[in-house]
């Protein structure tokens, strides 16, 4: 199954449990239904699907209105980046809102233009950028696992906040892998727990960094794979725990920005951990950016396997000189 139909099967199946809710955006149930994401939607009476015109400030303000009045409702999107439109909104509204208890959602689902050759108008892919704007909840979708527990857990509870789907994934087989914890808020899963390396990926790295997982294991190198899922402020301690032992981190991030969460992770790490090798995969920026391009995350697997092969033997070498001096 893709990964866009994996993730519109969810959708339906939650939206069909709301007894109110209200869904909305431009020809959600229209033409392409934004390339299948919303295709086949369908609500209990009473609840509404509403095929709006581009007007982003007023349907942010439309979300915002239905949630203060009791009323929970999803805003698809066809491209985060024109989610700027609504930014008086999202900063002064929302900030208004924040202070209120309510019962009812609002839930923005944008689409993130990833998939290259798009030009300026698809800059902005990197959700971070986005929520830190005025401090907004904010989720990635990158595989089975983390699209389950976010959209069933998320996408329709109390408050607001932003879910975004990749683009560049949509025709792409949705990823089945089994996580080995996730966090309690949906912002931090793990899916392999190994001794030589510590993995992390950002933003929709996650696939870049199961592969290189994958051939890290055909060397013989144990890895710990996580994925930090979300735009708001991550509890780095299990990495930081992680990488304690391996001593080795890699972390893979396809944003187009120079404003990134795994900032603060290495911060963090050097701060808490000895490292005896730290890499950074990740996209580098120019003015060619802002150029229609293939906004492809270039991951040099093999270096990356060299590096910490050539650390594990160095590593094996010190521990047998180790024995055979206390031996002698």
């Amino acid at each position: 199954m893709t990964y866009v139909t994996f993730i519109n099967d969810l959708i339906k199946q939650q939206v069909q449990k709301e007894k109110e809710i209200v869904l909305f955006g431009q020809n959600i149930s229209a033409g392409s239904c934004i390339s299948g994401f919303t295709r086949g939607l369908e609500v209990k009476q009473g609840s509404y699907i509403i095929n709006t015109t581009n007007a982003e400030s007023s349907l942010v303000g439309v979300g915002f209105g239905l949630m203060l009045n009791g009323v929970s409702s999803i805003f698809f999107m066809k491209q985060l980046d024109f989610l700027l439109l609504g930014i008086d909104q999202l900063v002064n509204t929302y900030n208004f809102i924040r202070l209120r208890k309510t019962n009812a959602s609002f839930t923005i689902m944008p689409v993130v233009v990833d998939s290259g050759y798009e030009g300026p108008q698809s800059r902005l892919n990197n959700l971070t950028d986005f929520c830190s704007i005025a401090d907004i909840v904010g989720f990635t979708i990158t595989n089975e696992t983390d699209a389950e527990r976010i959209i069933k857990s998320e996408m329709i509870s109390p408050g607001f906040r932003i879910i975004a789907v990749s683009q560049r994934l949509f025709k792409k087989e949705i990823i089945d892998v089994d996580a080995v914890y996730s966090s309690r808020d949906n912002t931090l899963f793990q899916y392999t727990d190994g001794t030589d390396a510590t993995v992390v990926c950002f933003n929709f790295a996650f696939p870049q960094g199961l592969e290189l997982c994958h051939k890290l294991k055909e060397h013989g190198i144990g890895t710990s794979l996580f994925s930090v899922n979300a735009a708001t402020p991550i509890d780095w301690s299990r990495i930081i725990e992680n990488v304690g032992r391996t001593r080795n981190i890699v972390i893979i991030d396809d944003s187009r920005s120079r404003n990134c969460p795994w900032n603060s992770l290495l911060t963090a790490v050097y701060r808490h951990c000895s490292i005896e090798c730290g890499m950074v995969v990740n996209k580098q920026l120019s003015v060619d950016n802002l150029s229609p391009n293939s906004d492809r995350l270039i991951v040099d697997y093999d270096g990356v396997v060299d590096k910490l092969l050539a650390k594990k033997r160095s590593k094996s070498r010190q521990a047998n000189c180790q024995a055979s001096i206390l031996s002698v």
